[in-house]
């Protein structure tokens, strides 16, 4: 059986940060043996090891970390792992040198120059598969591994009134980090032109203040209701009607999956994770970038035609279903590991 270090040197929240966490557990439950290297985080560690995997917190610091390089090839010696993961930059950088095969994972299109020391790149879309190998790494070197969202089974859904949301209303959903990437700024521009209807935005970042200001300024404050960081996506996602993705920049978009996973219709900009899942007007609807009043038009087609959401939502779980659970991601973990190490 393949025994496995995974070097995780991410934030404390984040989508990669997210999945670490889903498949770390997945692995181990699919009898894989693992050690996990994280960087500093009491929280995240005492969640993995709650869940019996094995966690050694390293600083995964700057230029001027000497601590980091010799601890992680301190735990590669003692544990003896197969196949080392390294997740972000920074981890990738600090791969020990030894009889392991030393894979990247990139969720994101990085300089490949802190990937230098891998045998082997995971990207979890095609197309930034694609882009490695123009990069020049070798085709036999890159490998689609996809991201799985987790099943949320039958899930209530949160009190409306928790978040002063009229009932009977249209209400609408969007997650991720408030980050110029994300798009929210355009949502919020397109709920000017979709009357009546409550965004619920789920997430934090550097922009908090700067997203709630121009609320105010389009007049939709009072149909917008910031959430915060949430750790309940499913029970989010179960009482929305619908869920927006508006991003201008998203390799993957975790979210669509989770959305899918949760039967919900789905409208997003046509940056490169969306484009790549969805399947136009089949499994969701796809909206130029940049466009608010496109991501409006379609958030009101479905709105106004209940019975086309519902056709959506059902063929977006299909898609889950067929691609995305735990079972379909953790085979392909798998059959790589096991491929690279034969």
């Amino acid at each position: 059986m393949t025994r496995l270090l995974q070097a995780m040197a991410g934030a404390p929240q984040g989508g990669a940060e997210a999945f670490f966490e889903r498949l770390a557990p997945a692995l181990a439950r699919a009898g894989i043996e693992q050690h996990l290297a994280i960087r500093r985080d009491p929280a995240r560690a005492a969640r993995l090891r709650g869940q019996g995997l094995a966690v050694s917190e390293l600083r995964f610091g700057g230029r001027l970390d000497l601590t980091t390089g010799p601890g992680l090839a301190r735990l590669a010696k003692e544990f003896r792992p197969d196949v080392i993961l390294a997740w972000m930059n920074r981890a990738a950088r600090f791969l020990p040198r030894g009889p392991y095969v030393r894979v990247g994972r990139l969720g994101g299109y990085y300089d490949l120059k802190y990937y230098r020391r891998c045998d082997h790149l995971i990207a979890n879309t095609r197309d930034l598969c694609t882009w490695i190998k123009q990069e020049g790494w070798p085709s036999e070197q890159v490998h689609y591994l996809p991201n799985f969202a987790a099943d949320p089974g039958l899930v209530r859904p949160l009190p409306r009134a928790e978040f002063d949301t009229p009932a009977g209303v249209p209400l609408l959903l969007a997650l991720g980090r408030l980050h110029p990437n994300k798009g929210f700024d355009l949502l919020l521009q397109a709920l000017t032109y979709v009357d009546e209807a409550v965004l619920w935005l789920a997430g934090d970042g550097p922009l908090k203040a700067e997203l709630a200001a121009l609320a105010e300024r389009l007049g939709v404050a009072p149909r917008v209701r910031f959430l915060g960081w949430r750790d309940d996506a499913p029970r989010l996602l179960a009482s929305a009607d619908l869920f927006v993705c508006p991003s201008r920049h998203e390799p993957l978009g975790n979210v669509v999956i989770e959305a899918w996973a949760s039967a919900r219709p789905v409208v997003a900009a046509a940056a490169q994770g969306p484009l790549e899942l969805i399947r136009p007007g089949e499994t969701g609807l796809l909206t130029p970038l940049e466009d608010p009043a496109s991501l409006a038009a379609a958030i009101l087609a479905l709105i106004n035609d209940p019975s086309r959401a519902t056709r959506l939502a059902r063929a977006g779980r299909a898609a889950f279903e067929a691609q995305f659970t735990e079972a379909a991601v953790v085979e392909r973990y798998r059959a790589f590991l096991a491929k690279v190490t034969r």
